[in-house]
Order: structure tokens, then C-alpha cells, then sequence
């Protein structure tokens, strides 16, 4: 989850706040390429975390009487 939030912050820097140009790189299309991809983890880990809340456990205990048989 947290590097889905991380990603998120890093597209966002890149694509509304970094003004600058690199030579054959355009920084707002990978910002948005970045924020896409935290999305999209951000997505997969709430849904892995809800099927991993879902699971149901059944505990069996079995209960034995135990005879003594000392006493006769």
C-alpha cells in the first residue's frame, strides 16, 4: 500500500509540478504512467487485504473423557 501512496505522490510531483524538459522525455506523461500504476497497486492491495479479512478459521476441539480406572 504504501508504495501505491508513493507512486501517486511521484506522478503527481511529475506531471503538475515539474516545469522542466528533458531531451526525449516527456515527465507529465511518466507522472501520469506513475500515478497510474499507484492506482492500480493502491486497487490490488485493498482487494488482497478484503479477500485476506474474509477468510473464515473453524476451530474443532475435540473433548475426551478420561476413564480412571485405579478405582476398582
Amino acid at each position: 500500500m504504501g508504495i501505491g501512496i508513493a507512486l501517486l505522490v511521484v506522478g503527481a510531483i511529475l506531471s503538475f509540478a515539474v516545469r522542466d524538459s528533458v531531451p526525449g522525455v516527456d515527465l507529465t506523461m511518466i507522472g501520469y504512467i506513475c500515478m497510474g500504476a499507484g492506482a492500480l497497486a493502491l486497487i490490488l492491495s485493498l482487494v488482497a487485504n478484503a479477500q485476506a479479512t474474509n477468510t473464515k478459521r473453524t476451530n474443532v476441539v475435540e473433548h475426551v473423557e478420561h476413564r480412571d480406572d485405579t478405582t476398582r
